[in-house]
């Protein structure tokens, strides 16, 4: 085919020339004796111009067909500013039918009435959209940004295997039958750690991958169970500038990708700060409303929720919704409670600040001069509307308070969406203590190595003992993290009975590993970024869904392809494999 150009290329400078393109159909308007056909490929949209003459002809061409066009380049008369071509239309000499198309279940356009689930289902249409074609064009952008800094540092792409064993630690993994081995499974796995450490251990000292993921859990909008990360390891580098390696490359990929420069070095916040003010270790900081820690503050209130947590050894904290106290109603504080107890607060706590003094609930039980303090602790003033949640567990109280500051950030639009704002946050727990199975778990994962200062604490003091760990923020959303791994094997050991394994647990499932680090293991740290979330944040979508060629849904399915599905018995009985029916699956 002798395409000449394509259909976002041509300019008021190429008026005259004679061209050949070719496309789909985005749109054809018949206008009497004149037939106008927007062509559409990946690069934009050409207006084409008919005359009476292929009248006939047209008749049969409809949306989405492709079509070879041939014609002149003439100068619109009636201009479009908002496309690149809009300068230019080409007068049709002649033109091929390519290939014909059925009427699609959906308009192919960035504006389509076609529900997410009948986009999924015919994601080979979905994807030919402009919109969806720019998003999956921009994450190429950011991968080949990221690649060339990589590159330009001296690291390797090297891939790690897909099938590995099963490790017990962090979400459900797939598993993959053996037909070799009879009754044994591979993994597919949830990040490539284990192997990058021992790529380490291998002396290539700067590597990195690209790679796909897999974790077998619930989806949400910014969850998949197959993502893509980008994984990065080094050898003999400090947390410092493993952190400098890692704004490079989003200084790098910000530029390429939106050209935008950001300040660097990134803000940091320690885990503990990021909690006591965000209430939660992935703050957005673009807008303000942050907590208030009012344990002294209210230690003398005779309000039984207060008294009550922090007798307990609980907390009470508060934020103040500047200027909103005249806006909130009594049903719109009440949807905010229902907010708070979805993260297992009681429930919530209110007042107004108004020009005739302080009105709610619970201002009974406060003194003029207990109101006074509580005032000037969350600098408040005439209209604005106080929010508290007191609970015995520190978690319950920046759960339900973060989660109802990010609602009022979106809702009262304090924030300009088209901001990026980085951070770090550091010196992250060690551990994390579970209530119900009454242990330890690794706050990020297994390997992450204690900071040195609290090397004793891993048998004395879990709780208090802090990580060498460390995770990049954007404008509320964890990107990615990591941290400086152990490479001692006795410090690993200790890790793993900090955890509460056995020496029988730790050789039967990471023994292969720990056997690794016994010959000369490099000082060695990274981090991963999740690549689909990047690609989310910088091209405005909502959902992980938007910017993955071919993802699932909410239900772990896949629309298009109605994976997963049975398989025959025949290929059951080669994996010595049988499948229990159960009575719910009957009654769907």
């Amino acid at each position: 085919m002798n395409r000449t150009h394509n259909n976002g290329e041509l300019r008021i400078e190429n008026v005259g020339q004679q061209v050949e393109l070719i496309g789909w159909v985005a749109k054809k308007r018949n206008l009497g004796a004149l037939v106008f056909v927007d062509l559409r490929d990946r690069y934009g949209i050409t207006q084409v111009i008919f005359d009476e003459s292929f009248e006939e002809r047209l008749k049969e061409v409809k949306n989405e067909y492709i079509l070879s066009v041939q014609g002149t380049v003439i100068e619109r008369s009636s201009k479009n500013p908002k496309i690149p071509t809009g300068d230019i239309e080409i007068q049709a000499s002649a033109f091929t039918i390519i290939n014909t198309a059925k009427l699609t279940p959906m308009i192919v356009a960035d504006e389509t009435d076609a529900l997410e689930e009948t986009r999924m289902q015919y994601r080979y249409l979905d994807l030919r959209r402009p919109v969806m074609q720019k998003n999956i064009m921009t994450r190429h952008q950011i991968t080949r940004s990221i690649r060339e800094y990589l590159d330009h540092l001296d690291f390797i792409d090297i891939e790690t295997p897909y099938l590995n064993r099963s490790t017990p630690e962090g979400a459900r993994d797939f598993l993959v039958p053996s037909r070799v081995h009879k009754g044994s499974f591979y993994a597919l796995p949830q990040s490539p750690q284990l192997f990058k450490q021992l790529l380490m251990v291998s002396g290539f000292e700067r590597y990195y991958q690209i790679a796909r993921c897999f974790r077998d859990e619930d989806l949400r909008a910014d969850r998949q169970i197959e993502f893509t990360q980008v994984d990065v390891e080094m050898s003999f580098m400090s947390t410092d500038q493993i952190l400098e390696i890692g704004e490079g490359m989003i200084k790098k990929l910000m530029k390429d990708v939106k050209g935008i420069d950001i300040e660097l070095p990134l803000r940091r916040l320690t885990w503990h700060e990021a909690m006591e003010r965000y209430g939660i270790d992935k703050p957005d900081t673009r807008f303000g409303l942050e907590l208030v820690n009012l344990n002294d503050v209210v230690s003398d209130v005779d309000f039984a929720v207060f008294k009550n947590a922090l007798e307990a050894g609980g907390h009470v904290k508060g934020i103040n919704v500047v200027g909103e106290a005249a806006n909130f109603s009594r049903k719109k504080i009440d949807q905010l409670t229902e907010l708070a107890k979805t993260y297992k607060a009681k429930g919530l706590a209110w007042l107004k600040v108004t020009d005739d003094g302080v009105q709610g609930p619970i201002a009974k039980f406060f003194t003029e001069e207990q109101l006074e303090k509580l005032l000037s602790a969350m600098n408040a003033h005439s209209q604005d509307l106080l929010l508290f949640v007191g609970d015995v567990k520190y978690e319950v109280v920046c759960d339900s308070l973060a989660a109802i500051r990010n609602y009022l950030g979106k809702e009262l639009k304090l924030y300009d969406p088209n901001t990026f704002d980085f951070l770090w946050v550091v010196d992250f727990p060690m551990f994390e203590y579970d209530d119900e199975t009454q242990r330890y778990y690794a706050k990020h994962h297994p390997f992450t190595k204690p900071k040195d200062e609290d090397l004793d604490k891993l048998e004395t003091d879990p709780e208090h003992c802090l990580a060498d760990a460390y995770d990049i923020v954007l404008n509320g959303y964890e990107l990615g993290g990591g941290s400086q791994r152990i490479y001692d094997q006795n410090v690993q050991e200790r890790a793993f009975k900090a955890l509460g394994f056995t020496q029988e647990q730790i050789d039967a499932q990471f023994g292969w590993f720990v056997e690794g680090l016994q010959y000369g293991t490099p000082p060695h740290g990274g981090f991963a970024l999740g690549l689909d979330r990047i690609a989310m944040l910088l091209c405005g979508c909502d959902s992980l869904r938007d910017v993955i060629a071919f993802p699932k849904n909410t239900s772990a399915t896949c629309p298009m392809s109605k994976a997963p599905t049975p398989v025959a018995d025949a290929q059951l009985g080669e994996l010595g494999i049988g499948v229990k029916e159960y009575e719910s699956d009957k009654s769907e």
